[in-house]
C-alpha cells in the first residue's frame, strides 16, 4: 500500500534535514509512503535495485545471505535509516542490484524513492560529492583488482622461486652422480682386464661377479651410528693393510658404507688369491656404481615428485571444477612452500582417512591454503608448530590450519577479512590475502572460514560443503 508523504515529515529525518523546501517538495512529489506488515520483505538481496528506502517509523533488519543462510548486519528503529538502491548515483555503469535484504520487524512505514530519481537528485544537487563518491567506489574497486593481481603474482613468484630451489638440489645431485658414474664404470672395466691379464681364470672372475651380485641383492646396507661405522672402517682398513691391499684406508669407507666387512673381504681373498688388491678395487668401484645409480634414481624420483606437486598445485591439467582429494591439494601446497618453512618450524599433518572427495575449484583453493600457511609461518616468527588437519563435520569437510604463534589481538578478529586491513609492517602485507581467501571459499564455493585465536593457538577453519554443487558463476576478484 502506498500513499503520499508530506515534505514536513521528510524534514524531520536526519537524511533530509538540511535540504531546502524545493528539494523536499521534489522528493515528496516523486516518492511515496509504503507500509509493510511484520515480517514482510521490503527488498531482497540480488533483485534489481529499483528503490531507495528510508524508515519513517517502525523497525527494520538488514541481512545478507552467506552460504544460503541470512546473516544479520544491523537492525534499527531510528527514523531516517536507509537501504536499498544506495548506489544509484553511479547510473548505468554498473548493474544495480540490492546488496542486502531489508525486512520489517513490526508494522513499518518506509519512504520509497525510485532509484533513477534518487540518482538524478544526487548528481544534480551534489555534483562534487557525486564525483567523490564515484571516485571512491571505482578507485577502491580498481585498487582492489590491481593489488589482488599483484598479490597473486607475488605468491606465484614465491612458489616459483621455491620450486626452482627445490629442483636445483636433486638436479645437481643427479648431474654429479652421472659424472662420477662414468669414471667408476671405466675403472671397474680396467680392473677386470687387470685380473684377466694377471692369470685369474674365467671361473674365479665369475665367482667374484656372483659374489658382487649377491651382495647387491642382499641389501647389506644397514643403519649404524657413527661410532659403529668408524670401528668397522678401522677393522676393515687394518685387515686390508695386513693383506697388502693398496690404498686400504681409501677403500675401507666405501666398502663399509656398502655394508662390506672383514667376512666378505675374506671370501674375496679366497677367490682372487694374490690379486686381492685388484679384486677389492673392482668390488669397491662396482658397488659405488650401484650407489651412484641409486642416487640418480632417487634424484629423478624427487624431481618427478616436485613436478607432480607443482601440477597438483596449479591444476593446469584439470577441469576448472571437479571432486578432488583435499589431502592431495594440501600436500602439494606444503611441498611448494617447503623453502619458506624455517628449520625450527615443525609441520604436522592430521588427515582424516574417511574424508571423501570434495567438489571444488582446486587451483583457487590452493591459493587459500597458501595464504593461510604463509600467514601462520609469519605469525610464528621462525619457530613453532604448524598443524594442518582435515576432518568431517556433518555435511561439511573442514580444513584446519593452526599455528603456535603470538595470536591475533581480539580487537582485530572482526576485521581480518576486511579488504586492505593488515597487521604486517608497511610493504610486507597488502591486506588482501584473507579477503581473497574469504571470497574464494564463501562466494566461490559456498563455504565458510572461521577463526579462533589466543597466544600460542590460532586456528583457521575452512568449511566446504561435501554434496553441494560448485557454482559455475565467476565472482569479482
Amino acid at each position: 500500500m502506498s500513499a503520499a508523504v508530506e515534505p514536513a515529515e521528510l524534514r524531520r529525518l536526519f537524511l533530509f534535514e538540511d535540504l531546502d523546501d524545493q528539494k523536499l517538495k521534489w522528493l515528496a512529489t516523486y516518492g511515496c509512503e509504503r507500509r509493510f506488515a511484520e515480517g514482510e520483505v521490503i527488498c531482497a538481496q540480488g533483485d534489481p535495485a529499483e528503490f531507495l528506502y528510508v524508515l519513517l517509523d517502525g523497525q527494520v533488519v538488514m541481512t545478507q545471505q552467506v552460504r544460503d543462510h541470512p546473516v544479520e548486519i544491523t537492525r534499527s528503529d531510528q527514523p531516517g535509516v536507509y537501504g536499498g538502491a544506495v548506489q544509484a548515483y553511479i547510473g548505468e555503469r554498473i548493474e544495480q542490484r540490492y546488496a542486502h535484504t531489508l525486512r520489517a520487524l513490526r508494522p513499518t512505514r518506509m519512504f520509497e524513492l525510485p532509484a533513477r530519481k534518487f540518482g538524478k537528485a544526487v548528481r544534480s544537487w551534489f555534483p562534487m560529492a557525486t564525483h567523490l563518491l564515484e571516485g571512491v567506489f571505482f578507485g577502491m574497486n580498481n585498487m582492489r583488482r590491481l593489488v589482488d593481481q599483484r598479490e597473486r603474482l607475488t605468491a606465484l613468484g614465491t612458489i616459483t622461486a621455491g620450486l626452482t630451489h627445490e629442483l636445483n638440489n636433486p638436479a645437481a645431485a643427479a648431474a654429479r652422480a652421472a659424472s662420477e658414474l662414468g669414471d667408476r664404470l671405466i675403472g671397474a672395466q680396467k680392473r677386470l682386464v687387470e685380473l684377466a691379464a694377471d692369470g685369474v681364470d674365467c671361473e674365479h672372475i665369475a665367482r667374484l661377479v656372483a659374489l658382487h651380485d649377491r651382495l647387491l641383492g642382499a641389501g647389506r646396507q644397514v643403519s649404524r651410528d657413527p661410532i659403529e661405522v668408524s670401528d668397522a672402517e678401522d677393522e676393515l682398513g687394518d685387515w686390508l693393510e695386513e693383506h697388502g691391499v693398496p690404498d686400504a684406508w681409501d677403500l675401507a669407507p666405501a666398502l663399509v658404507g656398502a655394508g662390506i666387512g672383514v667376512d666378505v673381504a675374506e671370501r674375496v681373498a679366497e677367490i682372487a688369491g694374490a690379486r686381492l688388491g685388484v679384486a677389492m678395487q673392482w668390488l669397491t668401484e662396482t658397488l659405488e656404481v650401484a650407489q651412484l645409480q641409486a642416487e640418480i634414481s632417487e634424484a629423478t624420483t624427487r624431481i618427478t615428485g616436485l613436478l607432480d606437486s607443482a601440477r597438483q598445485y596449479s591444476q593446469l591439467d584439470r577441469a576448472p571444477g571437479q571432486s578432488v582429494d583435499l589431502r592431495t591439494l594440501l600436500d602439494s601446497t606444503l611441498t611448494m612452500l617447503k623453502r619458506k618453512i624455517p628449520p625450527d618450524v615443525r609441520v604436522r599433518t592430521e588427515y582424516a582417512p574417511d574424508l571423501p572427495d570434495v567438489p571444488v575449484y582446486a587451483a583457487e583453493l590452493n591459493q587459500v591454503w597458501t595464504n593461510l600457511v604463509v600467514n601462520a609461518l609469519d605469525a610464528m616468527d621462525g619457530s613453532g608448530v604448524l598443524t594442518v588437519r582435515t576432518f568431517r563435520e556433518d555435511d561439511q569437510a573442514v580444513v584446519e590450519i593452526a599455528d603456535t604463534g603470538a595470536g591475533i589481538p581480539e580487537e582485530n578478529l572482526d576485521r581480518i577479512f576486511t579488504p586492505f586491513f593488515t597487521t604486517k609492517p608497511v610493504g610486507r602485507g597488502t591486506g588482501l590475502g584473507l579477503d581473497i581467501s574469504w571470497r574464494i571459499v564463501v562466494d566461490r564455493h559456498g563455504g565458510d572460514i572461521q577463526v579462533s585465536s589466543r597466544p600460542g593457538d590460532t586456528r583457521f577453519q575452512v568449511r566446504l560443503p561435501l554434496t553441494a554443487p560448485v557454482r559455475p558463476e565467476e565472482t569479482e576478484t
